[in-house]
């Protein structure tokens, strides 16, 4: 049974949720499920932009079909070719076989890449930087926007209601629950979190790229978003746009403390709890801790850009860095993370040498400062190390 949503007068989402996905991309855990977001412009000519994955496709060619109502689909414009948004192309060209794709040219070599039907040439409309196609009231213009967060990536403007279809950009984890649209849910309270942890394991890495996305889109009038994950923004989307300017600038949200650390016996966790404990006692509020050991890395690198100071602690594992605390920093360094104050804590019998290698991968990162001094602690917390974590302490919150 189809299951749309109306928009405007003539544009439908035609999309679909998935709920018992437990992994996005194989990687990223999503406890709210995901949507997959596909819409419909009911013009003179039939505008579909971007089909869904095929976890969904049953549901998304039901709702095809009704809000069609037997008309034919005229256009498919492609945004972005990542399979949970490209995966039925194929079988809606086998549905709609008169209908033209609508593609830059790094999109069109792509479709070759993933499948293997034949499309005529004709049936192409091949796009560049501006371009406009007139489908009766409507008039579409596409924009470029190469690496966000594929390098075949575009958006699609909607000059008559003033629409911006956004490909990934300003998407979010979570399915939808019944509201379409952000301004009729507690977006703040129950989906910004996810939407940062969207756009910063997702789109995190490529920042200028985004920024050049915000500059022109900046140039247009925009009245609303429809992102191909996540809601429809109608109102305040200055709110969103803010945010996505501080996280493709690796500026941080808030001033405060993210602790991640990992324990084997629970020695080095007592010794953040203590400078957690610390800075509480300076005024520092809102601090965040995670056990990276049990908490997925996605959360963390999510937070990493909201805080405005790390402190690693971890212990030494095989003469190097406990394995989950590794991954950890190779992740946060491969999404670029930058602009940070960064303190460390290390622990070990012998042999310490955890909180150098810190040093030198955190050295790296664009404009980081590390600040105060290395806090060692052999085995575990004597009164010598907790007077360090309470002077650690000082000289993070001096820095707040």
């Amino acid at each position: 049974m189809y299951n749309t949503k109306q928009i405007t007068n003539d544009l439908y989402w035609v999309g679909a949720n998935d709920r018992r996905i437990s992994l996005f991309e194989g990687v990223y855990d999503v406890p709210l499920g995901v949507s997959y977001n596909s819409y419909i412009i009911m013009d003179d000519k039939t505008v579909l932009l971007d089909t869904v994955d095929k976890a969904v496709a049953h549901q998304f060619f039901e709702n095809i079909a009704h809000v069609l109502n037997g008309r034919k689909l005229d256009y498919l414009v492609i945004n972005h070719m990542e399979p949970d948004h490209c995966a039925e192309i194929e079988n809606l060209v086998a549905k709609y076989p008169d209908v033209k794709i609508v593609c830059n040219a790094k999109t069109q070599s792509m479709i070759s890449q993933f499948f293997d039907f034949e499309f005529p040439q004709e049936q192409y409309v091949i796009v560049k930087e501006g371009d406009t196609l007139e489908t009766g009231n409507h008039t579409l213009s596409f924009f470029m926007a190469p690496m966000v967060h594929w390098p075949e990536v575009m958006v699609t403007y909607d000059q008559t209601d003033k629409i911006l279809f956004s490909a990934d950009a300003f998407g979010s984890f979570g399915a939808i629950d019944g509201n379409i649209f952000a301004d009729e849910v507690d977006f703040e309270h129950r989906y910004m979190d996810e939407a940062r942890r969207y756009y910063t394991n997702i789109v995190g890495k490529y920042g200028p790229q985004t920024q050049a996305l915000l500059k022109k889109a900046q140039g247009l009038d925009i009245e609303m978003i429809c992102p191909l994950h996540g809601y429809v923004w109608r109102k305040d989307l200055e709110v969103f746009i803010d945010k996505y300017q501080k996280w493709s600038t690796y500026e941080p949200e808030i001033k405060s403390v993210l602790i991640p650390y990992t324990s084997v016996y629970g020695n080095t966790q007592n010794a953040a709890e203590i400078l957690a404990g610390e800075l509480a006692k300076l005024g520092v509020k809102d601090i965040k801790m995670y056990d990276a050991s049990v908490t997925h890395p996605s959360y963390i690198v999510s937070d990493a850009f909201k805080y405005s100071h790390i402190v690693f602690a971890t212990t030494t594992y095989n003469m190097g860095i406990f394995v989950n605390m590794e991954n950890l920093l190779h992740d946060m360094t491969a999404h670029n993370i930058q602009n940070r104050k960064i303190a460390v804590i290390e622990n070990g019998s012998w042999a310490i040498t955890a909180g150098n290698l810190i040093t030198e991968i955190v050295s790296k990162w664009k404009n980081t400062e590390i600040i105060g001094s290395k806090v060692t602690i052999k085995s575990s917390a004597k009164q010598s190390q907790r007077e360090e974590l309470e002077e650690l302490a000082k000289e993070i919150a001096k820095t707040i």
